[in-house]
């Protein structure tokens, strides 16, 4: 056995120039990697088993290693710099060049600290950062990854794409969330009705409807609603559904604003629009408003004082 290394020592030292020592080193760094990866799947495999909570599981995961490779980058440390005052010392002498050659690199891991300390988000949230939307479902040291919603796909709903942002962007760009604490936000749906159409009563109509879809319904959505506001100072007036009402050149506007879920935008606004039709459809007296050409008399069809006498027109020709 002491033949078979004396020659592997002597093979790397001429034909690779790598000392006993650098090989000893390399050797062990080798075994340390190993028996972690060892560990990491064999810790994994028996998470999968026992844990059937994808988001858990994830979880667990992403902690088990960021364990194992803080431990490994230490166990590396100590087997290239000896104990711990010989790496520090040199993780000194470098860490001003490192800190101008991989700047971007550094600032990312400054916004992985910022992200798991302050938290701007989580895995799972929906947010928007630099006019890039979508659901967060990864993040690590350096980046962290989107699936993509909106762009070419209408009422936020997902494309397909996993986009792949650095952490550093928590810096430069400002972070909306969609769901973090309030899991909710407000819908606006405008219906246009003719200025003949009883807008009274289809301002009741909607109000009706938007009564059945709104997702504050139930006492702990409620509660959550009062949460969320007495934590980030948010006031709202009106956490039930309300009309409000407009003029337009085709005819009265009627914007229907309610509280729904974000990731249920699109089916609730569906539901909402289907009710809207049939509850139009069935009452005469209530139409659509869209573009037309109409010629107005103001005479015949004016009020009575603003009509004024009909002037004699050209004389015809002979």
């Amino acid at each position: 056995m002491n033949d078979i290394i004396q020659t592997i020592v002597e093979w790397s030292h001429d034909n690779l120039g790598l000392s006993p020592g650098m090989l000893a080193k390399l050797t062990k760094t080798l075994v340390v990697w190993l028996i972690f990866l060892m560990l990491q799947k064999v810790f994994c495999s028996v998470v999968d088993r026992r844990l059937k909570d994808v988001s858990r599981r994830y979880l667990v995961h992403k902690t088990f290693n960021y364990i194992t490779g803080g431990l490994f980058f230490i166990a590396t440390m100590v087997i290239w710099f000896g104990g711990f005052t010989g790496w520090t010392a040199y993780l000194g002498f470098v860490s001003a060049g490192l800190a101008i050659a991989l700047q971007d690199p550094l600032s990312n891991l400054a916004g992985w600290v910022f992200i798991n300390s302050r938290k701007p988000f989580v895995v799972g949230d929906r947010i928007e950062i630099d006019g890039i939307k979508g659901d967060v479902i990864d993040q690590r040291l350096f980046q962290f990854s989107l699936i993509e919603i909106g762009n070419w796909v209408d009422a936020d709903q997902s494309t397909g794409r996993i986009i792949h942002l650095p952490n550093g962007w928590v810096f430069k760009h400002a972070v909306a969330n969609y769901t973090a604490s309030f899991q909710f936000i407000w819908q606006e749906i405008p219906v246009m009705v003719t200025f003949e159409s009883d807008w009274k009563k289809a301002k009741e109509l909607l109000l009706e409807i938007a009564g059945r879809h709104s997702a504050v319904q139930s006492e702990k959505a409620e509660r959550q609603v009062r949460r969320a506001s007495r934590k980030y100072m948010i006031f709202f007036q009106h956490l039930t559904p309300i009309v409000w009402t407009s003029v337009a050149d085709s005819g009265v506007v009627l914007t229907l604003r309610y509280i729904c879920e974000p990731r249920k935008r699109r089916s609730s606004s569906t539901a909402v629009w289907e009710d809207i039709l049939e509850a139009f459809a069935a009452c005469p007296d209530i139409d659509f408003a869209y573009p037309t050409t109409r010629f107005y008399d103001n005479r015949a069809e004016g009020k009575p004082q603003t009509g004024g006498p009909a002037q004699p027109g050209p004389p015809l020709p002979q």
